[in-house]
């Protein structure tokens, strides 16, 4: 199963061939990248060069106008070719989509901002701390900023900043403490006190960055508070969030073009013919076939509820839904492959083990299961009362 069935416009056709004339030179170094955590610096900038991270910024300011459906297509294909690029690159689409499409900011300065942005500068949200567990959750963020005549002072540290080395933005949750309320600061890389550490030692999606962002004694410009949420969490369920489970939509996609090929081709001494004519093989693929497609009807399906006006209000289960049945599912695509391929699927040189490792991490991503779960029971339960 490939997301050709769900191409709809010859925009999305060129944004998609011209994704391709990058493949080779993006996956030809995500091996090297995962074995020694080496951020992706190239394949950002060769997105940027074609215009990849500006593809959600409206037309009006140089962008592509893209909506959620547009940019699921894109961000899935982008991370067939490495999973990490495709998580990087996710955050800027997501926020730039969501500002906009929403226009949470005052006009004077999301245009300023849509500039920045047209000129290639891409941004993350800087959310989650360690004290404040997963912001779905309702935790208080530990950074602060205080008034200092007309300029605030920030101080704090943030967690899982993905794509920080490079990030020119951080759109930064804090804690305002003189009015007792969160808000979101605007802090460009290049301002005095900021500062990288590099704490980012895992096992999957070792290539993103998602280093600690330190703010010592911050001074911004009264200007850079640009948004007092309406929510405490950071995270406000929105469409644009399907970008996520796009990512590991397209690593499971990876494995499955792999084991596919592999069954084609590998043809063992015991059997007169290739593996792909065996019908536990074929039962695997055909299961793997299946989640692909089941995933993308809930994923695709849930951004096409999303951008029709009469269904909208309806779609926050689905949003849910369909990150849960997606990144669920991008698991089980890839322990299959790995079952069709067998042992040699372990060795550090296959990249089956990389998207085994990297597909987890979608688990961890908001919205967690427990919630998806606990909300859709609730909306049963309250409707059938």
């Amino acid at each position: 199963m490939t997301i050709d069935l769900f191409i709809k416009t010859e925009a999305q056709r060129n944004w998609l061939h011209k994704l391709a004339q990058l493949q080779q030179k993006i996956e030809a170094t995500a091996q090297q990248h995962d074995e020694e955590a080496i951020f992706p610096l190239e394949n950002i900038e060769l997105l940027k060069s074609i215009g990849y991270t500006k593809a959600t910024l409206p037309k009006e300011y140089g962008g592509d106008g893209f909506n959620i459906y547009d940019a699921l297509l894109l961000q899935e294909t982008t991370s067939k070719f490495d999973g990490s690029t495709g998580l990087i690159t996710a955050w800027t689409l997501m926020n730039v989509g969501e500002l906009f499409e929403n226009r949470y900011w005052e006009p004077s300065t999301l245009h300023k901002f849509g500039e920045a942005v047209a000129g290639g500068a891409i941004i993350n949200k800087a959310v989650s701390e360690y004290a404040m567990g997963s912001p779905l959750r309702g935790g208080r963020p530990g950074t602060t900023a205080k008034r200092q005549g007309d300029k605030w002072i920030i101080n704090g540290r943030k967690n899982y900043t993905t794509g920080s080395h490079a990030l020119d933005y951080f759109l930064t949750l804090v804690w305002v403490e003189e009015d007792a309320h969160t808000a979101f600061f605007l802090i460009p890389k290049t301002a005095k006190g900021v500062s990288i550490e590099e704490t980012w030692d895992v096992v999957s999606m070792k290539s993103t960055g998602s280093h600690d962002l330190v703010l010592e004694n911050v001074e911004v410009d009264a200007e850079a508070l640009v948004e007092i949420p309406s929510y405490s969490t950071g995270f406000k369920l929105n469409s644009w969030l399907l970008l996520i489970p796009a990512t590991y939509l397209g690593i499971a996609q990876a494995a499955r073009d792999y084991a596919v090929h592999f069954a084609n081709t590998h043809s063992p001494n015991s059997i007169e013919g290739t593996i792909a004519q065996l019908p536990n093989v074929q039962t695997l693929i055909g299961e793997i076939e299946l989640s692909l497609l089941n995933a993308r009807f809930a994923l695709y399906g849930a951004a096409e509820a999303c951008l029709d006006p009469n269904r909208q209000q309806l779609a926050n289960n689905a949003i849910n839904a369909a990150k849960y049945i997606v990144t669920n599912a991008a698991v089980d695509v890839v322990d299959k492959a790995m079952r069709v391929v067998g042992a040699k699927s372990l060795q550090r040189t296959n990249p089956l083990q990389r998207y085994y490792r990297d597909v987890r991490a979608g688990l961890h991503n908001p919205p967690m299961d427990d919630i998806t779960i606990k909300n859709l029971a609730f909306t049963a339960l309250q409707l059938n009362k």
